[in-house]
């Protein structure tokens, strides 16, 4: 066997024992509303106020936890790892305080028959769903950039 191979060998073997330890922390477990961190417990609390917390799902993937919120009226948030709201689905019309306010001016300006019911952080992009089932495409600013498709 050359040296080569030796040392190879090894580093494979570490790969993939840490590619196992991750894969195997990966867990959804359903907690109570009472262990939600405290900036989701008050995000809730500010924007949904009518609403009661009937499921709290903890997601672990690796090193990363993120927090799924059904409320009561169909009503299902997401948290990112640092437990910011990332995604707001619902079935009717979500709280005006929940909506940057330069996109709520754009939908009721050129919408106006229209209520928003979704409402998505990506990356560098947000996203808002309409009553109508159409979905609109903002920049971080809030400016309007297109119809998604």
């Amino acid at each position: 066997m050359n040296m080569k191979r030796i040392i190879k060998i090894p580093a494979v073997a570490a790969v993939v024992i840490l590619s196992l330890v991750l894969v195997s922390c990966d867990k959804e477990k359903i907690i109570s509303s009472s262990e939600l961190p405290h900036e989701i417990s008050t995000y809730i609390s500010i924007h949904f106020p009518g609403n009661d917390i009937l499921q709290v799902i903890k997601d672990r993937e690796g090193l990363t936890k993120t927090y799924d919120v059904i409320l009561s009226g169909n009503i299902s948030l997401e948290f990112n790892r640092k437990n910011k709201i990332a995604d707001i689905d619902g079935i009717s019309k979500l709280p005006d305080s929940v909506i940057p306010e330069k996109i709520g001016q754009y939908v009721v300006a050129n919408y106006p028959d229209n209520v928003i019911t979704g409402w998505e952080l990506d990356d560098k992009t947000q996203q808002i769903q309409l009553d109508n089932g159409l979905d609109l495409e903002f920049n971080m600013q809030g400016d309007f950039l297109r119809i998604d498709d």
